[in-house]
């Protein structure tokens, strides 16, 4: 077991019991190529939450200065972080991104760029979009994370169905649209899971 499974299995097995994570939708996720996982965000465990509910292994990227530090520096790597430098434009960091996506791989993102500070969903940021349709053959992954993360108190993660964004691509769509349409996916499953729940 390498490293990234080990530290997944570690945190799966202690965020699992504490927020009861209800996982719905894994039979949707792609079993190969390069999917961009976008999901709504409003803490800070949406990250290791996301990554450690997927069925494959997920990159995010991680603001630079967190690679500043002595031991983080080594971690982040092992755990599929990537670094970019906030605010500014992070050409390596998108070759990255891309090239992840391009040979098949999953790389994590959260359209709206920022956390919600009320659990509502806030306008999307056109990278998401950028990412879909420069992805290569990658498709979208809606993700939606619901609930508060209080001790004991359930949140659920619902993956939604693959995005084609052939369509769009041919299309020439702009990112500002895409990322729209990614968010309107997340809007979508957070609607069908807070519908009442049968007794």
């Amino acid at each position: 077991m390498d490293f990234y499974h080990f530290a997944k299995s570690v945190v799966y097995g202690l965020l699992k019991p504490l927020y009861r994570l209800d996982v719905k939708g894994t039979e949707h996720f792609p079993e190969t190529g390069g999917v961009l996982l976008c999901a709504n965000h409003t803490s800070l465990l949406d990250p290791p939450t996301v990554g450690i509910t997927a069925p494959r292994p997920v990159s995010f990227m991680a603001k630079a200065e967190l690679f500043e530090a002595p031991i983080l520096n080594k971690l982040l790597p092992g755990l599929h972080v990537f670094p970019v430098k906030r605010g500014l434009s992070d050409r390596s960091a998108v070759r990255t991104a891309l090239g992840l996506l391009k040979d098949g791989g999953v790389v994590g993102m959260f359209p709206e760029g920022t956390r919600s500070k009320d659990g509502t969903l806030g306008k999307p940021m056109s990278g998401a979009g950028f990412f879909a349709l420069k992805g290569g053959d990658a498709v979208v992954v809606p993700c939606a994370v619901i609930g508060q993360y209080k001790p004991f108190r359930k949140v659920k993660i619902r993956f939604g169905r693959p995005i084609d964004i052939t369509p769009y691509r041919e299309r020439r769509a702009s990112a500002d649209e895409v990322a729209e349409m990614i968010m309107e996916h997340i809007a979508k499953l957070i609607s069908e899971e807070k519908r009442p729940e049968k007794a």
